[in-house]
């Protein structure tokens, strides 16, 4: 009698077995298909980032350099429409840049940002008063300059930071 139960068992096992293999299968592809778009979607989500801080990161540091020869071009009195128009054009792409990334970057990208953001909004402020012979007292260009170099270490940090975000090692 215990060779007719085993045969029975295993008869109902095979049954079974045969009943439930595409339901088991039909789950195991649903969840490799959900694994499959989390990962597409982290993998979607690094690549705006990455492009984000890309953008910022230039940006940032053009405006930079253009308000640095903006400066020196004020000073030794050769500063013209042309220059004023691309920082201008510079000043509204860093704008635009940071505009984007609001939605998309962590605060504390955005925190580096803005303390960068403090100097260079400051020395651009002063250029333009000082190239309108607006000046305050004590604003020169050389000491817009001056103020200009404590930019130099935000955006060292802000790119540190970014860096660090994406998982890049040193």
């Amino acid at each position: 009698m215990s060779a007719v139960i085993a045969a029975m068992v295993t008869a109902v096992v095979g049954v079974l077995g045969t009943l439930f293999a595409p339901l088991l299968h039909q789950r195991l592809t649903a969840r490799q298909r959900a694994e499959e778009a989390r990962a597409g979607e982290e993998r979607r989500r690094y690549e705006e980032r990455r492009a984000a801080y890309t953008g910022m990161n230039r940006a940032s540091r053009q405006f930079h350099t253009l308000l640095k020869d903006a400066l020196h071009r004020i000073r030794d009195g050769v500063y013209t429409d042309e220059d004023r128009v691309r920082v201008e054009e510079v000043r509204r792409d860093y704008r635009d840049r940071y505009a984007e990334a609001q939605m998309i970057v962590p605060e504390r990208v955005l925190a580096a940002s803005r303390a960068l953001n403090t100097v260079l909004a400051g020395v651009d402020a002063t250029a333009k008063r000082i190239d309108r012979g607006l000046a305050r007292e004590g604003e020169t260009a050389a000491t817009a300059l001056l103020t200009l170099k404590d930019a130099e270490p935000r955006l060292a940090e802000m790119r540190r930071i970014m860096r660090e975000d994406l998982g890049v090692a040193d």
